[in-house]
């Protein structure tokens, strides 16, 4: 599992999640990542239950992000050797990891956090971008996170999240190898199932 800051990554990663209506495809990353982030901080202070902060994320968050991809990189050359049913029960395990790790990360953000967002270069016809932030927490250091995105027919979507350098993607593709070399695809699932089952508990 992550530590606290990479921890604090995934919930800034899933807080910026741009949630885009038809007015507001046109909406740079950097917007949208701004607004993401003030919204989610807005919500930590106002509710301190689990299970209504998963609620939150789930319902208008995570789905801003494209898992899939996010599922794909993580499982690299087996992702193509899966079958259809091992892809969607892989996404879903993965999925649900991450709104673990989510949920546990809120309960321990303390203090008071400023976000500072920079707008990204993006050349014309340019699909994918990265959004440089830097988190200002009164009680620790400032942390880089970088918020890797691709624009999409749905407006932008995040496929990665780096924190202190760290790639959230390339993180946990070390651990998936790791268990997918011992067990295969459906080890891999059971594994993340078994956590999140574990967590659960």
């Amino acid at each position: 599992m992550v530590n606290f800051w990479r921890g604090f990554g995934v919930v800034l990663a899933l807080a910026c999640a741009p949630w885009v209506t038809a007015e507001q495809q046109l909406t740079s990353p950097d917007v949208m990542v701004r607004d993401g982030v003030q919204e989610v901080l807005a919500e930590i202070k106002k509710n301190s239950d689990p299970r209504a902060l998963q609620a939150f994320a789930e319902g208008k968050l995570l789905s801003q992000f494209d898992f899939q991809a996010m599922t794909r990189l993580a499982t690299g050359r087996a992702w193509s050797k899966a079958t259809a049913a091992q892809k969607q029960a892989l996404e879903k395990a993965f999925r649900t990891l991450l709104v673990r790790t989510y949920t546990t990360a809120l309960s321990q953000v303390t203090g008071t956090y400023t976000v500072e967002v920079k707008p990204p270069l993006i050349r014309p016809g340019e699909a994918d971008t990265v959004v440089k932030t830097l988190v200002k927490g009164s009680d620790r250091p400032p942390v880089p996170i970088d918020f890797r995105m691709t624009r999409t027919p749905a407006g932008w979507k995040v496929y990665d999240v780096v924190v202190e350098n760290l790639s959230l993607v390339t993180n946990y593709r070390s651990s998936f190898q790791s268990e997918m070399s011992r067990s295969g695809i459906d080890g891999l699932i059971k594994a993340i199932e078994d956590k999140n089952q574990k967590a659960e508990s």
